[in-house]
């Protein structure tokens, strides 16, 4: 299927499950063989959208209270884009679409990173992490409304002239340089959110008592 960014994810019972992207058209949830190495031939289809930047990539899930979660990215090569959360009862959905988890980000940009990695902390009560690539640390100056714009115009139905000077001086796409963005989740019902903060601690959140 040309599988795009991805996330492994194994149950309980050993059984393993592989998102990713089949490329500018949808999101798959497929099954892993039993030793991990292959696919069944199963799997399922989500998120089907037109064209980027709209298509979601960099598939990461986790599991919360009896739900599966998946955290996705738009398309738009390097440059970030607003996260999308979404929630089903079971691996293969159907899952429902929850909205931004990046509710205070002005620049639509999912604070200039992208999500790849969402884990649950040992020996914390309810403390989930999610690891984003920060792909462009230099070019945090680009608008998302204008590159958006310009995604739409080159993968459209009917192209259309983009003037790329409004784009400004050329991405350095040097990811040698990029870094990480890591934040808490924070929840309200079914609802993910991921708040800014400049600095942050494990310590400020609650042990197990074992």
């Amino acid at each position: 299927m040309n599988g795009g960014d991805f996330d492994l994810a194994v149950a309980p019972d050993g059984k393993a499950y592989y998102y990713f992207e089949r490329v500018h058209t949808e999101t798959i949830c497929a099954d892993l063989t039993d030793d991990y190495t292959d696919v069944t031939g199963y799997y399922t289809t989500h998120f089907p959208r037109v064209q980027p930047p709209y298509v979601r990539e960099a598939t990461a899930h986790f599991y919360r209270k009896g739900k599966h979660y998946l955290l996705t990215s738009g398309t738009t090569g390097y440059l970030p884009n607003p996260s999308e959360v979404a929630v089903a009862d079971t691996w293969h959905g159907p899952y429902r679409v929850l909205g931004n988890p990046h509710i205070d980000d002005e620049s639509q940009t999912s604070f200039h990173s992208q999500i790849s990695s969402v884990f649950k902390v040992a020996g914390k009560k309810a403390l989930y992490i999610a690891c984003a690539d920060r792909w462009l640390p230099k070019n945090m100056d680009k608008e998302y409304p204008i590159y958006k714009e310009m995604f739409e115009c080159l993968y459209g139905e009917e192209k259309k002239e983009f003037d790329f000077s409004r784009m400004g001086e050329e991405v350095v796409q040097n990811t040698s340089i990029a870094d990480y963005v890591w934040l808490p989740l924070r929840f309200d019902g079914e609802m993910v959110y991921i708040d800014w903060k400049d600095s942050w601690s494990l310590d400020e959140y609650e042990d197990i008592v074992r």
